[in-house]
């Protein structure tokens, strides 16, 4: 990929990779410039085929270099058929080389440390994760000083894709690692927010809750998709174009972006409105419940009530909700149902499949222990 992805930078056919490390032909003519078709995860909504230009895609990545403090050399820890790890080999191209791999062809601590030591300690470092790959690290770093070297050889570790558990990036800190939380979908060319801030020539707007970006790393669109284009980008009487991210957000007193969670995943219990994105950063901080999910359960009094999902789980209803009133949510918010579901279906991009979830959640399957 990572040659016909430099071919694409430079004027030649877009490069649409799909799941191991295949690339097929777009499914329809692309406009001159397209050079990456990406498709979404898929997580909460049917997948969509993202159209980014090379302009977008460099434009992304030489922000991210300006504000990681220069180019530098990329470990490549996330499926090139995601945006984030497309990412990492546009910005190793952009740098004059090429990411480091994972041996074995997926994500292993042991390899993941093996790899770092690959790099030159004279020039910046870089590589970019999920939370879940982070945990792991970080896991392991607690009790393995090689691990834990590796962690804190990075010059930066960007982490994106979902909200980190409670308590992870701490400990991460404790490490030595240098963690930049992102914020920023495939529909942007990857991550736009750099710890709540917008890279340069990014805006960020809150309409009605919902957080808004624009500037120069904004897709095209949709492959083929007209209508969903039309309904997830628009201009202003600015001339100023508009990506309509879905999300639920507000700046804080420091003036950074923080993300609430989905409008989509918002609930209506009892009259009030509770965002399940909020549910789920309060309960992660309990044991057991790092990589937990929230979702919806119809109740006969409360209309909808939200439940905690997880693939491990030794703590309370009650805990649960302790730990969304300490986060200050109303008692609306309090899980009414905890159920561990193992295994926990993830997508290959290292986040959980909320769809697959609801289903099991809905249809009490045999692997479902509450």
């Amino acid at each position: 990929m990572t040659r016909a992805l430099a071919t694409a930078l430079e004027g030649g056919a877009a490069v649409f990779p799909v799941a191991g490390g295949d690339l097929v032909a777009p499914a329809a003519e692309v406009d001159d410039g397209i050079a990456l078709v990406i498709e979404t995860s898929g997580s909460t909504d049917a997948p969509k085929r993202v159209l980014l230009t090379a302009d977008a895609l460099t434009a992304s990545a030489d922000a991210t270099h300006d504000v990681l403090g220069g180019i530098g050399h990329w470990l490549l820890a996330l499926p090139g058929h995601y945006i984030a790890g497309a990412q990492v080999i546009v910005r190793s191209l952009l740098a004059g080389s090429e990411p480091v791999f994972l041996s074995g062809g997926g994500f292993e601590v042991r390899a993941f440390a093996e790899a770092s030591a690959e790099f030159d300690p004279t020039i910046p470092h870089y590589t970019s994760l999920v939370p879940v790959q982070l945990a792991r690290l970080v896991e392991a770093a607690e009790h393995d000083r090689f691990i834990a070297a590796a962690l804190g050889s990075f010059d930066a570790v960007l982490l994106g894709g979902q909200a980190a558990p409670a308590g992870l990036v701490a400990r991460a800190d404790a490490l030595g690692a240098r963690v930049v939380r992102t914020y920023g979908s495939s529909e942007t060319a990857g991550g736009c927010v750099y710890d709540g801030l917008p890279l340069p020539g990014v805006r960020v707007r809150i309409v009605d809750d919902e957080v808004q970006l624009a500037g120069p790393t904004l897709a095209s669109g949709y492959l083929d998709d007209p209508e969903r284009t039309a309904r997830a980008f628009e201009t202003d009487a600015s001339g100023t174009r508009w990506y309509r991210t879905g999300d639920l957000g507000a700046f804080d007193a420091e003036g950074r972006l923080r993300i609430r969670g989905r409008a989509d995943d918002v609930i209506i219990s009892g009259g009030i409105k509770v965002a399940l994105g909020e549910v789920e950063r309060a309960v992660r901080g309990l044991p057991g419940l790092a990589g937990a999910v929230v979702v919806p359960v119809a109740d006969p009094e409360w209309g909808e009530r939200a439940a905690v999902v997880s693939g491990e789980a030794s703590v309370s209803l009650d805990a649960l909700a302790e730990a969304t009133d300490a986060a200050g949510l109303h008692p609306a918010a309090r899980p009414v149902r905890l159920v561990v579901l193992d295994p926990l279906p993830m997508l290959a991009s290292g986040k959980p499949d909320r769809r697959a979830i609801a289903a099991h959640l809905s249809s009490s399957g045999r692997r479902t222990r509450e």
